[in-house]
């Protein structure tokens, strides 16, 4: 399970962040994960805590956005959800598609009091 690794690695960016900009209280901490990512959102949220334990993070909240696995169709144009579509374009049944978003993995937001 590498979410742990990578949920250890937010908590240090943003304890740095804090320290950087002399915030001493984090509300909440908001993840964007994006569809096609090898991250799992349930195990993210699963290890969070004990990760944040004995940390600045230790008593903050973990929100997670999906970002969409949005493509383009290389036939026709359209974009639409490749996960939802199965990788087909529903406009014209194209199945080459460039990937627009859906592998992202970002701190969007850190929420101080």
């Amino acid at each position: 399970m590498h979410e742990l690794g990578v949920v250890m690695e937010v908590i240090r960016v943003v304890e740095e962040f804090a320290k950087e900009n002399e915030v001493e209280v984090i509300d909440t901490v908001v993840l964007q994960i994006g569809e096609l990512s090898s991250m799992i959102p349930k195990y993210i949220y699963d290890v969070y805590p004990a990760a944040a334990d004995g940390t600045l993070l230790e008593n903050t909240r973990l929100d997670i956005e999906i970002i969409p696995a949005n493509a383009r169709c290389n036939k026709c144009g359209k974009v639409f959800n490749a996960v939802k579509n199965h990788g087909v374009c529903p406009e014209c049944q194209g199945e080459r598609m460039e990937l627009l978003s859906g592998r992202e993995f970002n701190i969007k937001e850190i929420v101080c009091e």
